[in-house]
């Protein structure tokens, strides 16, 4: 019998839809930001910067769905790993959704004082979270910058953790994630 097949084996369907939709999105995320071009004083929110904004709030507003649902939505049971594993797993989860929520506030505090309606979705205004001409305000962009640097490899982690399981320890934990009938 094949226990990933059970329904306390793997993640719910909208957990794993959430999973999957949020890496997708900082894809998009990332790739915008690479190439779209440096802020500088008087830069406009246009073009790739209005996406990347735009993303932004979308990443935002999904991360939050997927906290609410994860909340209100037990996980499946723990794949058996040594204590340390364990702890590492619980760190790296909790630090990945604190910084999903932490950066996109960050870049909404760098645009907020420079003075860019920040939107979400590009249809609702949102309030401003510094003022105009906020020193600490702009600060928060290069912090932005270096939290996003920290994603990175947070994510990179992440992979190389779920790699490790599934290939070297292949105690299936990548099929948690999975559509049912992939990854066998």
């Amino acid at each position: 019998m094949d226990t990933l097949n059970t329904p306390t084996s793997r993640y719910d369907p909208v957990s794993r839809f959430f999973h999957w939709l949020v890496l997708g999105l900082l894809m998009i995320e990332f790739a915008i930001a690479w190439t779209m071009p440096d802020v500088h004083k008087d830069t406009k929110p246009e073009g790739l910067i209005a996406w990347h904004i735009f993303f932004g709030t979308l990443i935002l507003t999904v991360v939050i769905l997927r906290i609410l649902w994860r909340l209100t939505h037990s996980a499946p049971a723990d794949v058996p790993m040594t204590l340390l594993q364990t702890m590492a797993a619980k760190a790296v989860h909790k630090l990945l959704y604190a910084i999903l929520l932490i950066l996109p506030v960050l870049g909404w505090t760098n645009a907020s004082s420079r003075g860019w309606d920040v939107k979400l979705l590009g249809l609702l205004s949102l309030p401003a979270l510094s003022p105009k001409g906020s020193g600490w305000g702009h600060e928060m962009g290069d912090v932005h910058q270096a939290v996003a640097i920290g994603l990175l490899v947070l994510v990179g982690l992440h992979v190389t953790a779920a790699i490790y399981h599934q290939w070297i320890m292949k105690d299936h934990l990548l099929q948690r994630m999975m559509p049912p009938g992939h990854g066998k």
